[in-house]
């Protein structure tokens, strides 16, 4: 494994969709289109996205959503084969500081309950259980955990 200290985040371009979409298949098994990353880099003017870019390789991204003064992260993955090396942490301890910039004074997320990993990761960065949305995700229903972390 190449040594991953030397990854850096940066604000996702458009000309990173190609990549993310690389990200996003191995993440999830339902990703999002192209198309909504595409309407959330030119449409939402709350939507902030980074990418984790390891000499020149997108190997994980985060987006964020800063609504007045609570923000949402709407998606964060890494690319199988780069986890287990606080890229994911690093993302979101970034996209933190970017809403708490951005004068929010907190941070949501919806989860898959079956997520443990993931959770853990929340928790570790002061995220706690906020509630169950029943039903959530659409390929088999299963719910999410709401979770949240003041800034």
């Amino acid at each position: 494994m190449p040594d991953l200290r030397s990854f850096t985040i940066r604000p996702m371009t458009m000309t990173d969709i190609d990549q993310v979409m690389v990200v996003e298949h191995s993440a999830f098994e339902v990703p999002w289109s192209r198309k909504a990353f595409e309407n959330e880099m030119s449409s939402n003017q709350f939507a902030s996205y980074f990418v984790a870019d390891f000499e020149g390789k997108i190997i994980g991204y985060c987006g964020i959503w800063v609504i007045v003064d609570e923000a949402h992260i709407t998606n964060l993955a890494v690319l199988s084969g780069y986890r287990g090396y606080k890229v994911g942490e690093s993302l979101l301890r970034h996209v933190m500081l970017h809403a708490l910039s951005q004068h929010a004074h907190s941070v949501s997320l919806e989860v898959r309950v079956s997520n443990q990993v993931a959770q853990n990761l929340y928790r570790k960065l002061g995220f706690r259980d906020g509630g169950i949305r029943k039903n959530y995700y659409s390929n088999n229903g299963e719910d999410a955990l709401v979770m949240w972390v003041r800034l």
